[in-house]
């Protein structure tokens, strides 16, 4: 993420192996539906999806049609731009590809589903816009329209040149969620693919209490892989911890000996998250451009902390939950393998809830995964933050066809 703070929640603070082994899901291209028809006039491409054979309440049982009848012309040699425009006959639904410009309604959308499952909106227009941005729109997104409204959004978005892919829906009505995941499991097969791997590993992160998408991935062979709790901490004069050898410096971007601290963060967050969950290894490059990627970005925030001149630790703060809640929210906290157990990441916690504090936040916010391969939990109990949302994230393994 960090784009969406539910979409992307591994980017926050990934941890702890130990996978569960999902059977592969074979996703497109899918042979086409026997009534599916295209009509190549003035680059409006029309299909007409297989009928409903059941209906939950939310989410459409349909058989998988033809991801290709939308995104390729079946041999006509014209391969769709982010302009082009898809109609389906049965329920008039129009799918385009999105642009930044379409943040605005694209948040809309998101805020109404997370209104309705857990009480308030959770994405900010920023973190849409941000989403946005980093996705390849011309390939990787869709939106669904139906009578000139949005109805859904979907995309697919590849770890770096890794298996992994994580996607996600987001739907008003049935016939428009059921083509989204139908597009974005077969465009994460395809990532996988281009990076060349025979199969996608993908994830899709779901609050706890939305059972309808908890359904919808698990029909589609989905499995629960992990769960991260978003913890949080109001401060009241809060009192930095200290440790006896151990110094602690922070971003000063535009400053003599900045990147020099970068370059040692990046280190230690490689090597203090290279067990955990969802884990991609970054170069510099990679790592700096990722996290620069979000508006919310901050290097001012960063902290080091040295053990006898050695990197040891790092902490990031940004602002992605300043705009909603007036928090400070610690992106990523790792601790080098060996030198874990010394306190660390308490007295970094407790200067980053500081800093906050003096920047006139009314808490701090952070991510943990439950299944950590550290006791992280029990750390973030210990300085006083308290769980508020549960978001656990669905696993399934997709193998292209063909």
């Amino acid at each position: 993420m960090l784009p969406g703070r539910r979409a992307a929640v591994r980017l926050v603070n990934p941890a702890a192996a130990g996978d569960r082994p999902q059977p592969p899901v074979t996703a497109g291209p899918w042979n086409p539906d026997p009534r599916a028809r295209i009509n190549r006039d003035a680059d409006v491409f029309r299909y007409r999806p297989p009928l409903i054979s059941a209906y939950d309440g939310r989410f459409a049982h349909v058989t998988p049609w033809a991801r290709e009848t939308f995104m390729r012309t079946q041999g006509s040699g014209k391969s769709p731009t982010s302009h082009d425009t898809y109609k389906c006959d049965v329920n008039d639904y129009e799918i385009r590809r999105p642009a930044v410009a379409d943040a605005a309604t694209v948040h809309e959308l998101v805020a109404e589903h997370d209104i309705e499952v857990t009480g308030g909106p959770d994405w900010t227009l920023d973190d849409i816009a941000d989403t946005l941005k980093e996705l390849d729109l011309d390939r990787d997104s869709w939106l669904v329209r139906s009578d000139g409204r949005l109805v859904g959004w979907g995309y697919a978005r590849r770890n770096g040149s890794s298996e992994n892919v994580d996607i996600d829906v987001q739907a008003r009505e049935p016939g428009a969620a059921t083509m989204l995941w139908d597009m974005v499991l077969g465009r994460a097969a395809d990532l996988a693919r281009e990076a060349g791997h025979d199969h996608a590993v993908v994830d899709i992160s779901l609050y706890e209490q939305d059972k309808p998408m908890r359904e919808a991935a698990e029909r589609r062979g989905f499995a629960p892989a992990t769960s991260f709790h978003r913890m949080r901490t109001d401060h009241s004069g809060v009192r930095p911890v200290f440790v006896p050898g151990v110094e602690v410096e922070a971003g000063s971007p535009g400053q003599d000996g900045h990147e020099a601290v970068l370059r040692a963060a990046h280190r230690v967050h490689q090597e203090g998250f290279a067990e955990h969950f969802g884990f991609v290894p970054k170069t510099f490059d990679e790592w700096t451009a990722e996290m620069e990627s979000s508006s919310a970005n901050d290097w001012g925030q960063l902290l080091l902390a040295r053990v006898h001149g050695e990197p040891a630790a790092m902490l990031l703060g940004t602002d992605h939950f300043v705009s909603d809640e007036n928090c400070g929210y610690v992106r990523t906290l790792a601790v080098r393998p060996r030198f874990r157990g010394l306190g660390l990441g308490k007295l970094l916690l407790t200067r980053a809830f500081a800093a906050d504090e003096r920047r006139g936040r009314v808490g701090t916010i952070l991510h943990v995964d439950s299944n950590n391969v550290t006791p992280a939990l029990g750390l973030y109990e210990s300085v006083g933050m308290r769980p508020v949302l549960v978001i656990d994230v669905w696993r399934a393994v997709v193998r292209p066809r063909g």
